[in-house]
């Protein structure tokens, strides 16, 4: 069962392959440290964090390096985290990442 976080529409993208997905609405449901630092295995913290989202300037994430304390940031304001986050078992995407989603498919089959 593949995991998807946040709102977009990527289910649509499983849906239409007959994928059984799991969604996890982050702006109601924040995201757990467990879930986060599984997601970080396979991005980086960089690129978790959405530079567009009207929070990035005014948490003043673009002045902080500290990496513990961006998670702290990214855990009590989930709204600054990329979306959507997709997980399959281990492996996970953040944003749109057709390409891997289909890798994965592929994978999945043989």
């Amino acid at each position: 069962c593949w995991r998807i976080q946040r709102q977009g529409n990527p289910w649509r993208f499983f849906k239409e392959r007959k994928i059984k997905y799991q969604l996890i609405d982050l702006d109601e449901k924040g995201i757990s440290k467990g879930e986060l630092n599984s997601v970080k295995r396979s991005v980086s913290i960089n690129n978790l964090i959405d530079i567009e989202s009207k929070l990035y300037i005014s948490l003043n994430l673009n002045k902080i390096r500290s990496v513990e304390m961006r998670e702290d940031i990214m855990l009590k304001n989930p709204k600054v985290i990329k979306a959507p986050i997709v997980r399959d078992g281990n492996k996970a995407t953040v944003g749109y990442d057709i390409d891997t989603w289909e890798q994965w498919i592929k994978d999945s089959r043989k």
